[in-house]
């Protein structure tokens, strides 16, 4: 079932209150440890001081419930325990605020970050901006009794502190709030930020709604002007990643409600999140489009082929922006994409060897789609198969055959088979063996012979060039007339009227030669035979005797003037066809 865009919205506010909840610490708790998988590496501290992590995290986390006192034993100070803790206020103000860092790229380490740059015993937290310049926030490591090396807030950056703070500028709301919203809070959040945080969002699903309209109409102008045919179903397929895309830039900017650094970052991560995922979406919903528009025009300028190639491209284009945004949002969540790679490539070569059929499949489509042996549209016969080629995919050609079911062949067999494309034929042969009775006299078989040739050349449709009739062979119960021509024309349907025709008045010439087709020797009849008919018989030998006389016996052949005499003389369709009728 699919999410409606407001459902989405929910959804993100839930999150919210899921993570702020989970960063929250009860009265009475102990602080939060750091993960398991470092306990070997970090040194013997309740705090968490023993890596620059723990630090930053338990700092963050003792000024979040309130704990100043707490927050003051993460800083190398010493000043008296009220100046302590109200610079512990001052600084966690300063990072909830301006600290631009990600805290998964802090060390885990007893010893930190070796190769930073910075002295061993030094660590570089993250940049905080101000008027004056960038200021680093560091770490400084020291030896405290009895917990040992501890990595504290450093003398240096707890030195730039009250400027820091002094230079904070608040939201210009605050001036126009009542007291209590600015002074009341939930999980150190002041109350008018958790009432106006459903508000901004709301606000924000709208504008992301109004924005995505205006840009879906821009669009839909924009491929007016640039084509000729307007994609409208498939360009509004870019409603909803334009939505997405909008609210993630909106969100981004509507982090900066929350005063919670681990709130600032969870938004930020968030928007960047959408941000990819949406963009991903979107160039996959463009692509879809591009791709309709460029195929339908290829229809038109009748080019079958480059429609399979153009689908083919579109479908690898879009698993590539997919691969694409799966390893930047790996790269943003602090994965190290060398190992990742490394990973993809190790499980490719074990993908390959297990699926080794549908990889075969996808090289035997771009085969098939590069050496266009068939192209969408087209009819062939591929193995056992007859039919139209419906579409080339990237695992199977799907064909339609006569019987108006689909077949499936797999590409990786599609390439290894014979295809015999009937589609680009240049004309259509014509061959059949005319068998004639046994008692069929020489002369009359003269006048058969002639008088369909003369037929062959005659006819506008018969490709004069290749017509021939012979007498091949004397047959066990018939003399058999070969008959070879091309028909000009590619639609079969139009082959089959032609070759209708030509057959008709093959049987005409053959009842006017006085003798007729020979029944088949294995079937008897018992009936009275009427015979040859005498007279057309002896018709047919005064014309061959005619010939003979003036010396116009056609054969071997017609003489190449009188071919060119009677050559596409013939009237077709004949007077009395319907279709003539009709033109």
């Amino acid at each position: 079932m699919k999410i409606k865009f407001a459902q989405c919205a929910l959804l993100l506010s839930l999150t919210l209150l899921q993570r702020l909840e989970a960063q929250a610490i009860k009265p009475g708790a102990s602080e939060e440890k750091v993960p398991k998988s470092t306990a070997a590496q970090v040194s013997e501290d309740a705090l968490g001081r023993g890596t620059p992590w723990g630090t930053v995290f338990g700092f963050i986390k003792a000024i979040e419930r309130g704990k100043y006192d707490l927050a003051a034993e993460y800083l190398d100070s010493k000043l008296k325990p009220q100046e302590r803790r109200e610079l512990a206020r001052q600084l966690g103000e300063v990072l909830n605020r301006k600290l631009s860092t990600d805290l998964d790229t802090l060390s885990k380490k007893a010893e930190g970050d070796l190769e930073d740059g910075h002295p061993n015993n030094l660590e570089r937290v993250g940049v905080v901006e101000s008027p004056s310049g960038n200021v680093d926030i560091l770490l400084n490591r020291v030896q405290r009794k009895p917990e040992g090396l501890l990595w504290l807030f450093s003398p240096q950056t707890l030195g730039e502190v009250p400027q820091l703070y002094a230079g904070l500028e608040y939201l210009w709301i605050e001036k126009y709030l009542p007291n209590q919203l600015r002074t009341i809070r939930w999980f150190s959040i002041p109350l008018y930020r958790w009432l106006g945080f459903p508000l901004v969002l709301l606000l924000a699903l709208g504008a992301a709604v109004i924005f995505s309209r205006i840009l879906i109409k821009l669009f839909r102008h924009l491929l007016r002007r640039l084509g000729k045919e307007p994609d409208d179903r498939r360009l509004s397929t870019m409603m909803g990643p334009l939505r997405l895309l909008l609210l993630a830039l909106l969100l981004n900017g509507a982090s900066s409600l929350t005063i919670s650094f681990f709130g600032r970052q969870f938004w930020s991560n968030a928007a960047i999140t959408l941000t990819v995922i949406a963009l991903a979406w979107l160039l996959i919903r463009f692509m879809d489009v591009v791709a309709n528009l460029r195929i339908r025009r290829m229809q038109r300028l009748n080019r079958p082929g480059d429609t399979a190639v153009a689908r083919l491209l579109n479908r690898f284009a879009k698993v590539a922006v997919a691969i694409a945004a799966c390893l930047i949002l790996l790269s943003f969540s602090g994965k190290d994409l060398t190992a990742v790679l490394t990973g993809l490539g190790l499980g490719g070569i074990a993908i390959a060897f297990a699926a080794q059929k549908t990889l075969e499949n996808v090289f035997g489509g771009i085969m098939v789609v590069s050496d266009k042996p068939v192209e969408v549209g087209e009819v062939c016969r591929a193995g056992e198969f007859f039919g139209e080629v419906e579409d080339i995919g990237l695992r199977s050609t799907r064909i339609r055959t006569i019987d108006r079911t689909v077949v499936s062949i797999p590409n990786g067999q599609l390439a290894t088979l014979s295809l015999e494309n009937f589609s680009r034929r240049d004309r259509i042969w014509f061959h059949h063996t005319i068998a004639l009775r046994c008692d069929t006299k020489a002369d009359q078989l003269r006048y058969v012979l002639a008088e369909i040739r003369r037929l062959l050349y005659a006819h506008p449709k018969v490709d004069s060039s290749s017509a021939r009739a012979r007498f091949v062979r004397f047959g066990g119960s018939s003399l058999d007339v070969e008959i070879f021509a091309y028909v000009m024309t590619t639609d079969y349907t139009v082959f089959l009227a032609i070759q209708e025709d030509l057959l008709l008045h093959m049987m005409d010439i053959v009842e006017t030669g006085g003798t007729s087709v020979a029944l088949s020797a294995q079937t008897t009849y018992f009936v009275k035979d009427r015979g040859l008919n005498p007279d057309k018989g002896q018709e047919a030998i005064n014309r061959v005797q005619d010939w003979r006389k003036n010396n116009q016996l056609p054969f071997p052949d017609f003489p190449r003037e009188s071919i060119a005499q009677i050559s596409d003389k013939m009237e077709y369709p004949a007077r009395e066809s319907a279709m003539r009728t009709r033109a």
